[in-house]
């Protein structure tokens, strides 16, 4: 049984299973966590200035864009449990495979899925001036500021969003797993509101998303999503690769080789996490019950 009244921030939410209706709701709340966001940045560059507010809004803004959101599924949570039974939102659904080699398969493959959605980029005509830039200020000025928005905030809070509340409500409502997948996927690629971003996160999101599945682990998505972060943020951060756009410029010709080395070590990490067995056609999630015990 999930852990009440104590640290498991994650356990909380358990009782939030989020229909379609719900899920529809949860993107509205995001939006308005957007323009709280928006605003919050305005009253920053305000009273800080332009140059100020441009390192540390992020910061600030980025969690404000999910707290509407978050206090709707704690408060729905919260109203459900005494009348439903929930879905854990994070898991430990490992055997045969045990938690390192399950750390070490997806941080690999999380690179590599990297590599292979890099070639979209390839593909696309470039980035608009204005939206590069945009980029460039996550990965550029204070490396610690950059690092706990990009490799510890985003993963934290767009993993609780399109695996924890999307993805696992819609398999908990008896969707397919492949559709389940695929749509929290989807939905993944959308928020980022841009094709540049949007087709590789979309590739990155059915891998998370199939981990997710397989093992009900929300720590482990977050640790691929913190992998693939950090991997753009150091490589921003090399001054010989920092006009380098994608692993097909840093690679160059030798690209094709370690894309098929990626997609051989990705079909390698699917079929390693197929061993593991998921009874429940909603995948790998524990049932809580509800505070009466039912």
């Amino acid at each position: 049984m999930a852990r009440r009244g104590n640290f498991d921030l994650l356990g909380k939410y358990a009782w939030c299973v989020p229909g379609g209706s719900e899920i529809f709701f949860l993107t509205l709340m995001l939006i308005l966590g957007s323009l709280l966001g928006n605003f919050v940045t305005l009253v920053l560059v305000r009273f800080m200035g332009q140059e100020m507010a441009a390192e540390y809004s992020m910061l600030v803004s980025y969690p404000i864009m999910f707290i509407p959101a978050m206090i709707w599924a704690a408060s729905a949570s919260r109203r459900n449990r005494y009348e439903h039974k929930g879905l854990a939102m994070d898991n430990t659904h490992f055997a045969p495979l045990n938690w390192l080699s399950c750390i070490l398969i997806v941080i690999a493959s999380t690179i590599a899925a990297g590599i292979i959605g890099d070639l979209t980029n390839s593909i696309l005509p470039p980035m608009p001036k204005w939206l590069e830039d945009a980029f460039a200020s996550l990965t550029t000025g204070n490396l610690l500021i950059n690092f706990i928005c990009v490799s510890v905030f985003a993963p934290f809070f767009e993993e609780w969003l399109c695996r924890g509340m999307v993805e696992r409500g819609m398999l908990g409502h008896g969707m397919k797993p492949f559709w389940a997948i695929v749509l929290s996927a989807l939905f993944f690629a959308i928020i980022h509101l841009n094709p540049w971003q949007a087709i590789p996160a979309f590739l990155l999101g059915c891998l998370f998303g199939y981990v997710y599945y397989k093992t009900g682990s929300l720590k482990l998505t977050m640790l691929m999503h913190c992998t693939n972060n950090t991997c753009a943020l150091i490589l921003s951060n090399i001054d010989s690769l920092k006009d380098f756009d994608s692993w097909v410029d840093v690679l160059g010709e030798g690209y094709w080789y370690c894309f098929a080395a990626a997609v051989l070590l990705l079909a390698l990490a699917v079929l390693a996490f197929r061993r593991i067995k998921v009874d429940s056609p909603r995948g790998a999630f524990e049932q809580i019950p509800t505070a009466f015990g039912d």
